[in-house]
């Protein structure tokens, strides 16, 4: 599509980035605000914590600080999974002001399995299906104004997963 005269180029592609922008907006998927966007894609990759094969120092090198057990913490994972591969966990939490939450796995060959920054005013739920090595501890630890916290579960692995 190219009119005439002095007026500018359109193509059928920009057509339809334009109308496929304004469906989006429309429907509430995009928005004009994407500053929470852009800063959450600027936080630096913690890659030294996830290269870790120690659980305590995977966890010293993401945060530092000593860590509390809190009943305020929901960690749903099963007692018993069938397959190591994909093992569904989620977590939930009633503390004030969450800004991370950190899945560990001590049995796992990266004990560090996922980490999650929290923008302010998001829902502090996340779900996951980690890869299990074998039978371990899973621990969830949530920042929450500025102390950290934690809860943790079994889960028992009958086949499969990370080591074979």
């Amino acid at each position: 599509m190219t009119p005439h005269g002095d007026s500018f180029t359109a193509t059928r592609r920009l057509v339809l980035c334009g109308a496929g922008s304004v469906v989006l907006t429309g429907l509430g998927i995009v928005s004009f605000g994407a500053t929470p966007t852009l800063a959450a894609a600027n936080d630096k990759y913690p890659e030294d914590a996830f290269k870790q094969r120690d659980g305590k120092e995977a966890i010293k090198l993401l945060y530092g600080r000593p860590i509390e057990p809190s009943e305020k913490i929901k960690l749903d994972a099963p007692e018993i999974a069938e397959n190591g591969a994909v093992v569904p966990i989620s977590v939930s939490t009633s503390l004030a002001d969450v800004t991370s939450i950190a899945f560990v796995v001590p049995e796992n060959p990266n004990v560090l399995a996922a980490y999650y920054k929290i923008p302010q005013g998001t829902l502090p739920n996340v779900a996951n299906r980690l890869k299990m090595a074998k039978t371990s501890n899973v621990t969830v630890i949530v920042e929450s104004g500025g102390k950290l916290f934690s809860a943790t579960r079994e889960v028992k692995v009958t086949v499969g997963g990370c080591g074979g």
